[in-house]
């Protein structure tokens, strides 16, 4: 079992130290986030895994809120909306589901309009009630969402949104910063005083969903940043390989498949090269020379067989491996190389954190600690892979913030 240890300081609960506002925006509804802590009881970590996304309470919040915000990616969309407390003040309420399942996702909106903020779109419309949407499918899902959800529709730049996201979550949110300690296989929760707030910057964001960006941010302004690189090895290609390869059904079911395997039967390890390591350049044994290196000498293992006359049977080749093997070798070798091309930007840029975010990491124990070794080998131990607990939701906190007073009438 993994266990949790925590690094927290006291943050001020001082009225002007209260309310967040961030400048992306002329004139953006604050936040009153006094007191906020993440919904859950820490007796809830389990096995190797952290636990599911949970709300996250404002109890200080009373002002009232007319936005929902939407991230409509290529895989997965998420939802971020206020639902009051009858106590006094309130929480914010995450969702994701695959965008294969859009109609499912509109009728979950529907529903919360409805519930939440007294609209149906037909016979009761709110007309304060804003959907800020973020994403590539805020564009192509455009009229689908106007015609059913019949409200406002505020559509928001994806990369800003991320930023914004980010920078609440890192600077207002207690807990919600980890990282991996390989040498106690624990959990770290960490946090950045808001009296030193400076020290939030410069970074680099990897937001890992279908491909990666990265982003480099070298402050709180609309211009301080830039997307300096990317990969369309992401989220998207391990799902596609996986889909082929395996029988899994979802994302999750692959990664609970990938965390049950055994890579080293299908990769090509340093140790079956040289028979051990390569400590001249600092290779263990271990150590990965070429993912799903042995998988074409099993393909051709069969006695007498020759290359040319082996069978083009693809239902028959996939029966030499166990899928949780292949499962555990692809996520290894996606995460592995995101890593590392995530290493060399922060370097090319001189950050010294590195924050990994996106529905791809999902808390998975396996890419947290493989995306957190690229980091500590490459570096040579000098850069920390930094994670968040609402790792997917950054774009659609980031859309929730955007919401500008000027246009509340509420």
């Amino acid at each position: 079992m993994i266990q949790v240890s925590s690094i927290r300081k006291e943050r001020s609960q001082s009225p002007t130290d209260s309310v967040y506002v961030h400048n992306h925006c002329k004139n953006p509804k604050p936040l009153n986030v006094t007191g906020a802590y993440i919904v859950h009881d820490e007796n809830d970590y389990r096995d190797s895994l952290l636990p599911d996304t949970k709300d996250i309470a404002l109890p200080n919040h009373t002002e009232s809120v007319n936005e929902i915000s939407i991230d409509i990616g290529g895989s997965l969309s998420k939802v971020v909306h206020f639902a009051k407390n009858k106590e006094g003040g309130g929480r914010l309420n995450f969702y994701k589901i695959e965008t294969s399942n859009i109609e499912k996702f509109i009728a979950y909106l529907k529903e919360i309009m409805k519930v939440h903020y007294h609209h149906d779109g037909v016979n009761e419309i709110n007309e304060n009630l804003t959907l800020i949407a973020t994403g590539g499918g805020s564009y192509k899902y455009y009229e689908d969402l106007q015609k059913q959800l019949n409200c406002r529709i505020q559509k928001e730049d994806e990369m800003e949104c991320l930023i914004i996201g980010l920078d609440f979550f890192i600077s207002q949110i207690p807990n919600e910063i980890f990282y991996f300690d390989e040498n106690n296989h624990t959990y770290v929760e960490t946090e950045i005083p808001e009296s030193e707030s400076e020290t939030i910057y410069p970074y680099l964001l990897v937001n890992i969903g279908s491909g990666v960006s990265m982003v480099k941010v070298t402050g709180s302004g609309p211009d301080n940043f830039i997307r300096v690189g990317g990969s369309s090895l992401g989220g998207g290609t391990l799902w596609g390989l996986l889909s082929v390869l395996t029988t899994c059904n979802d994302f999750d079911e692959m990664l609970e498949m990938a965390s049950k395997g055994n890579n080293e039967d299908v990769d090509l390890l340093v140790g079956d090269i040289y028979g051990k390591g390569y400590n001249k350049i600092g290779l263990k044994s271990n150590h990965i020379a070429s993912s799903m290196g042995k998988v074409f000498k099993k393909v051709f293992r069969k006695t007498g067989q020759s290359e040319s006359a082996s069978s083009d049977n693809r239902l028959e080749r996939l029966q030499n491996f166990n899928q949780q093997d292949i499962a555990r070798s692809l996520l290894y070798a996606v995460s592995n190389n995101i890593g590392q091309i995530s290493y060399l930007q922060a370097q090319r840029y001189g950050l010294d954190k590195i924050y990994f975010a996106g529905s791809y990491i999902r808390n998975h124990y396996q890419t947290i600690r493989t995306l957190s070794y690229a980091i500590n080998f490459w570096s040579e131990g000098s850069k920390k892979a930094y994670f968040l607990k609402h790792e997917g939701y950054l774009g659609s906190m980031g859309a929730f913030l955007k919401k500008e007073l000027d246009n509340d009438n509420a």
